[in-house]
């Protein structure tokens, strides 16, 4: 039996997943130890489209790199520092500026990120990231609209049918009311008689 360092043992659970749990006595019995090919995720997103790779920053040397002011909000900071990160591609002359942060460190990793994503557009065209990301976010959208759609119809389609039911209701209705009335009003005359005799 294999073991394992750090005083662990892998036990199989299902098809779909593996747990790692502390040895105990009550787990010295020699349990085996779950297949290498088990994947150790349990989510459905097995079947969804899978988005591409992220595309990697251009090498340094195609790369000019210059820190500059900042502007806009974040006050007096924000104008004192050379925060601000510009990028050069060389050979195809794109610019890119990010001052997204205070933070120079975090400003380069930005706008190399930013930078990357402008030379796949460059490219791939409509097979890039970004591309592809914008289209799932357009489909996702029109989806929500479409089932929003849906709602609204059946909800306006269960209030026609209820004001329908209603209507039906009160057309079988109006013989019990007249009825009803020509008794309130039959009462009605009795009482009127009754007012007179007692008054007299």
């Amino acid at each position: 039996m294999l073991r394992l360092p750090l005083r662990l043992r892998v036990l199989p659970l299902q098809a779909t997943r593996t747990t790692i749990v502390h040895r105990h006595a009550a787990l010295r019995s020699s349990a085996p130890i779950a297949l290498a090919g088990h994947s150790l995720s349990t989510s459905p997103a097995q079947h969804r489209r899978q988005m591409p790779a992220r595309p990697k920053p251009p090498p340094e040397d195609e790369i000019e790199e210059s820190f500059l002011k900042g502007s806009g909000p974040g006050g007096q900071k924000i104008n004192k520092t050379n925060s601000a990160v510009q990028l050069k591609h060389i050979p195809t002359g794109i610019v890119i500026k990010s001052q997204a942060t205070r933070s120079r460190s975090q400003n380069r990793k930005i706008a190399r990120d930013l930078l990357a994503a402008k030379l796949d557009e460059l490219t791939n065209g409509a097979q890039s990231r970004t591309a592809i990301v914008g289209e799932t976010k357009k489909k996702r959208a029109a989806s929500a609209a479409k089932k929003s759609r849906r709602k609204y119809k059946k909800l306006a389609e269960e209030k026609e049918a209820a004001a329908a039911a209603t209507v039906a209701e009160e057309g079988a209705g109006t013989d019990v009311e007249v009825a009803l009335r020509s008794g309130e009003g039959r009462l009605q005359e009795q009482a009127q008689v009754i007012n007179t005799n007692t008054q007299t």
